[in-house]
């Protein structure tokens, strides 16, 4: 009867560990996109200008230091930052973002939303780069 026990119980723990797998979350082709948008943004609350540019294209990499550039000499923070993969336009991939990005002057925040504009989001070099909004 023991035999039969085991036996029981380890279908049921093979059941239960299939079951699990099928319910993790996949990882699509595109979170990388997301991910890149969610690593841009960060390097700008934090005014890292080598991670920006690592995570820009080419084509974009003026308009990310012009952005950090409106970011100098103010604290800022990202708040409840999500991203997510939204769609296609042309050949770039689109991402949106919810949260926002707090800064700070003086004594006074003001918040800039992430979910005004998609970002436009590419594949340059083998890595999904920010390309535009």
């Amino acid at each position: 009867m023991s035999k039969n026990r085991f036996l029981a119980f380890s279908i049921t723990i093979l059941l239960l560990s299939a079951l699990l797998v099928g319910c993790t979350s996949q990882v699509g082709p595109n979170d990388g996109a997301a991910k890149a948008v969610e690593t841009y943004i960060q390097a700008l609350a934090d005014k890292n200008a080598d991670q920006m540019i690592a995570t820009s294209c080419a084509a974009w990499e003026e308009q990310a230091q012009l952005e950090l550039d409106a970011f100098v000499g103010v604290q800022t923070r990202v708040e409840n930052m999500a991203c997510q993969v939204t769609g296609t336009e042309g050949e770039a991939t689109l991402v949106s973002c919810t949260g926002q990005i707090v800064a700070t002057y003086g004594a006074e925040d003001r918040n800039f939303p992430l979910d005004t504009t998609p970002f436009k989001v590419m594949e340059e070099g083998g890595e999904w780069r920010v390309c535009g909004r």
